[in-house]
């Protein structure tokens, strides 16, 4: 597929009900079950840490639709495969999937936060290890004609650095926070998305 072709691709089916399919029902729901295994064993730590990948990920998508909005190509598309774009660049199933991302990988982490692996503080290698993992999966995810990244200069090591590490970053050293600085961070994260989406999706039509 011709990358910018992809990106009118996108755009045709973009918030249109007609690929729906009922796979994403079960797939809210396994996120929902996620959670609330977490919640109600009062593992604030891990629903932090998912929460603010989330977040993050949610501004990530709107900023991508911006670029879309005021170059004409996004950074990355999905013109296919999915029952719901939600964003040119962010079908459900991969929404649903980041919104559980950060919970499942933080449950990995060392339980001092100040451990050293190879003389390396441990958060930041799972920041480093966790965001290379994601980013050689998107490798194989644009072989594929359900993902694009529409420029030629956009490829896995931008992905890995400006993406997946700001992600896990969030992530991990939030898991960590005392919960009143947990609470501030990713209320402020989502706060900005609300009222973004708001703007640009519901006001102005932009994305």
């Amino acid at each position: 597929m011709n990358n910018p072709d992809a990106t009118q691709q996108a755009l045709r089916i973009l918030r249109s009900g007609e690929n729906f399919q009922w796979y994403v029902i079960p797939l809210l729901a396994l996120a929902v079950y996620v959670y609330a295994n977490e919640i109600s064993n009062r593992n604030w730590k891990p629903v932090a840490a998912g929460l603010a990948l989330y977040a993050v990920h949610w501004f990530f998508e709107i900023l991508n639709a911006l670029i879309q909005h005021f170059s004409g190509h996004a950074l990355w598309t999905v013109p296919t495969g999915t029952a719901f774009l939600i964003l040119v660049g962010v079908g459900v199933e991969i929404s649903l999937m980041f919104s559980i991302a950060g919970l499942v990988m933080s449950k990995l982490l060392p339980a001092d936060p100040k451990l050293k692996i190879l003389r390396v503080n441990n958060r930041l290698l799972f920041v480093i290890a966790n965001a290379a993992f994601f980013a050689v999966i998107e490798i194989f995810l644009v072989m594929t004609p359900a993902f694009v990244w529409v420029y030629p200069w956009w490829g896995a090591l931008p992905v890995f650095a400006l993406v997946y590490i700001p992600f896990f970053l969030a992530a991990f050293y939030c898991h960590d926070w005392k919960p009143r600085k947990q609470a501030a961070f990713i209320g402020a994260v989502f706060g900005v998305d609300v009222v973004m989406l708001v703007l640009f999706a519901g006001v102005l039509k932009w994305i």
